[in-house]
C-alpha cells in the first residue's frame, strides 16, 4: 500500500497554504521537494547533532513576513508567471535596475509599464528566445521547463563542523541558510560584504535577516583596493569552508580563485542559479518555476510556496559542506539551484494539481488512506539575537587572523 510520503511531507511543510490563487483553496505541489528537504534535514541532524526540520524551512520566510499565496505572482511579489508563444515563463523584477533591463528586453514603448511590455513581448516569442535575451541582459527569467538531466553533487561521509571557520560571501537566502545551519552546528561564521554591494536582504524583513545571521561576525571589505583584496585573500586562506553565490568572473575580479582554494584544502560551496558554467542570474522564485516546479489549475501555472529554490538549495549546500570531500582534502561543490529543484520533479509534466479540501485553517489533502491535515508555515521558535550591523566586526576579525585592517 502506498504511504503517500510526498503528500505527507507537503502537508507538514507549510508550503501548501502558500500555493495557489488568493481567495481560492490551496493546491498541492507536484514532486518531492518537501520530502527531499525532510531527508536533507535528517541527514544534517545525523551529521552534526543539530535538529533540523528540513521541510519546515521551506515556508519559514513567509511565516515570518506574514505573506500568502498570490497565484501567478510570487509570494514576495517580484516574480510573475506569464504566457509565451509556446508555453509559460517566469520573470523576476527584483532589483533596482530590473525595470530598465526588462524594458530593454521587451523593446518597451515610451510610458509603457514594464509588465505590460514584457507580457506583450512574450506572447509573440518563445521560451528559448526569452532565455537567450535574458542571459544577454542579465535578467532573471526563463521558460517553465524541467531540465532533461539534473546533475547533483553527491555528499561524502559526515564530518564535524564545530570550530571550523566559515567565510560567507553569499546574500539573500540560500547561501545564508547554509551558513546559518553550519553556525548552529558550532562553526564560526564570518559574513563578508562590500561597501557597494551589501546583502540585499538587509533591506527586507529584519526578523528574517536576524534569523539567518544572528551570531555571525560581519566584515565589510572593498575588493577594489589593494588592501581590501589582501584582506579578502587572507580570509579565504584561513577559511575551512567558503560559501559564495557569485558568478565566477565576479570572484576573479576580486582576485579569488575557487579552484585554487579547493586544491589547497578548502571546502568551497559555490551556489549559482544554473551552474558555474552558465553565466546567468536567477532568484528563488524564477529558478524554481523555470526548473518546472509549479502547480497548475485550469487557468495555468501558479507559484509553489515562497522562493522555494532558496531554502531547498541552502539545505543541500549545508549537507555538502558538512560532509567529507571525496579525496579527503579540498573540494569545489558546484550547486545549481535549478538542478536541485529539478531533481525533485517527475520527468513528465503533470496535469492539474490536486486541490485541498475543508475550510481555511483546517485544510486537508485527500488520499485513499485518509485526509492529511495541512500545516501552516511556521518559523523556528526563537531567534538567538540581532544580527551584527554591517561591518561591525571587520577590525576584530582581521586582527584575530593577524591581518592589519585596511
Amino acid at each position: 500500500m502506498e504511504d503517500f510520503a510526498d503528500l505527507r511531507a507537503w502537508a507538514a511543510s507549510g508550503v501548501v497554504p502558500l500555493t495557489g490563487r488568493a481567495g481560492e483553496p490551496p493546491l498541492v505541489p507536484p514532486g518531492s521537494a518537501a520530502l527531499t528537504a525532510e531527508r536533507l534535514g535528517a541527514r544534517f541532524t545525523a551529521a552534526t547533532g543539530v535538529v533540523v526540520a528540513g521541510a519546515r524551512l521551506l515556508g519559514e520566510r513567509a511565516a515570518v513576513t506574514g505573506r500568502g499565496r498570490r497565484g501567478d505572482v510570487s509570494v514576495g511579489g517580484s516574480c510573475r508567471l506569464l504566457p509565451t508563444r509556446d508555453g509559460w515563463a517566469a520573470v523576476s523584477c527584483a532589483r533596482d535596475d530590473d525595470p530598465a533591463l526588462l524594458g530593454a528586453l521587451a523593446f518597451a514603448e515610451p510610458d509603457e509599464g514594464v509588465w505590460t511590455a514584457v507580457g506583450r513581448w512574450l506572447r509573440d516569442h518563445t521560451g528559448a528566445e526569452l532565455a537567450e535575451r535574458a542571459a544577454l541582459l542579465g535578467v532573471a527569467a526563463g521558460p517553465v521547463r524541467r531540465p532533461d538531466v539534473p546533475r547533483l553533487p553527491e555528499p561524502g561521509a559526515p564530518r564535524p563542523v564545530a570550530g571550523l571557520l566559515v567565510v560567507d560571501f553569499s546574500a539573500l537566502w540560500a547561501g545564508p541558510l547554509c551558513a546559518c545551519l553550519l553556525g548552529l552546528a558550532g562553526a564560526r561564521v564570518v559574513k563578508v560584504e562590500t561597501p557597494t554591494r551589501p546583502d540585499g536582504a538587509r533591506r527586507g524583513n529584519p526578523a528574517f535577516y536576524d534569523l539567518l545571521h544572528a551570531g555571525h561576525a560581519s566584515v565589510v571589505l572593498d575588493p577594489e583596493t589593494p588592501d581590501g583584496r589582501r584582506a579578502l585573500a587572507a580570509l579565504v586562506e584561513a577559511a575551512d569552508i567558503v560559501i559564495e553565490a557569485s558568478r565566477p568572473r565576479a570572484l576573479a575580479r576580486w582576485g579569488l580563485d575557487a579552484e585554487a582554494a579547493a586544491a589547497s584544502g578548502t571546502t568551497w560551496v559555490s551556489i549559482t542559479a544554473h551552474g558555474r558554467g552558465l553565466d546567468r542570474v536567477g532568484f528563488g522564485d524564477d529558478v524554481a518555476a523555470s526548473a518546472g516546479l509549479v502547480a497548475r489549475d485550469a487557468r495555468g501555472p501558479v507559484f509553489v510556496g515562497d522562493a522555494l529554490a532558496d531554502p531547498l538549495t541552502g539545505l543541500t549546500a549545508a549537507v555538502l559542506a558538512a560532509s567529507t570531500p571525496p579525496d579527503g582534502t579540498g573540494v569545489l561543490w558546484d550547486v545549481s539551484m535549478t538542478d536541485v529543484v529539478a531533481a525533485t520533479l517527475p520527468c513528465v509534466a503533470e496535469g492539474v494539481s490536486l486541490r485541498v479540501e475543508g475550510e481555511p485553517g483546517r485544510w486537508t489533502i485527500p488520499t485513499p488512506s485518509g485526509a492529511l491535515p495541512v500545516s501552516p508555515p511556521t518559523p523556528r521558535t526563537a531567534v538567538p539575537g540581532p544580527a551584527s550591523p554591517s561591518g561591525a566586526d571587520t577590525v576584530a576579525v582581521l586582527r584575530s587572523l593577524g591581518v592589519s585592517p585596511p
